[in-house]
């Protein structure tokens, strides 16, 4: 079910089936006329989000973009539902990711050749399946008014080379994608273009934040107080990643 954040953000949850589904987040204050969407979901899911986005009252029409904190399959994998349903949206992904997709190099979607195999047998997924069209590269760094609520894009790099977080300066809130969960977790660094030691100095600049609300992209989220949980866990991990 859509649940509300707070005024102007909407969290959709994911639902796990044999393989873990990212949230959906939901950006724009309703009389801003604009919603930006952020990630999607695992393939077969983009049916569920489009109902809970028409249960959240957010119409179609006025969704304007979809920001990708990363383009693991998980994330993407029902991108082509919403593409379809909505064919004006915009897609913004970083550009080291965003030039895998426009080339069809689906390495940066799977991870590895073994989980590749095991989702194209399952799912008949054809070469060139993500192909994407990316409207706006991004490079971190960029302050967007998304429906009137201001957001700093963060390049995150190590769970992925182009993961990135978006920033919420007024509430403390950072939408962290897979780079760091909730309860002491954080992403993986094992994938395709993924790397420990960038990892390690993207949880140092989350470290730096001052993070209160956290929303990641798995699991629960936290609305107030994360930032002693943040802290431990960047502390733990720092010191079991090596550079």
């Amino acid at each position: 079910m859509i649940e509300k954040v707070i005024d102007g953000v909407w969290w959709i949850p994911g639902r796990d089936k044999f393989l873990p589904d990212s949230h959906m987040y939901v950006i724009g204050l309703p009389d801003s006329g604009e919603f930006t969407l952020v990630d999607c979901g695992l393939m077969e899911m983009g049916a569920y989000k489009l109902e809970e986005l028409d249960r959240g009252g957010i119409p179609l029409k006025k969704v304007k973009r979809i920001i990708m904190t990363h383009t693991h399959l998980d994330h993407i994998g029902c991108l082509s539902d919403i593409l379809e349903a909505a064919p004006d949206v915009e897609v913004w992904v970083h550009k080291d990711e965003a030039d895998y997709l426009v080339r069809g190099d689906d390495r940066i979607v799977f991870g590895n050749q073994m989980f590749e195999s095991m989702i194209r047998s399952q799912y008949a997924i054809p070469d060139g399946y993500f192909t994407t069209k990316v409207h706006r590269k991004l490079e971190g760094g960029e302050e967007f008014s998304l429906g009137g609520i201001s957001f700093t894009v963060i390049h995150l790099p190590g769970h992925s080379v182009g993961s990135i977080g978006l920033f919420n300066e007024e509430h403390k809130m950072l939408m962290s994608g897979d780079t760091i969960y909730a309860d002491g977790a954080i992403g993986r660094y094992d994938l395709f273009s993924a790397d420990p030691g960038e990892l390690k100095r993207s949880l140092g600049i989350i470290a730096e934040l001052g993070v209160d609300m956290l929303l990641p992209c798995h699991n629960r989220i936290v609305r107030r107080g994360a930032g002693p949980m943040v802290q431990s866990t960047v502390k733990q991990w720092q010191a079991l990643i090596g550079d």
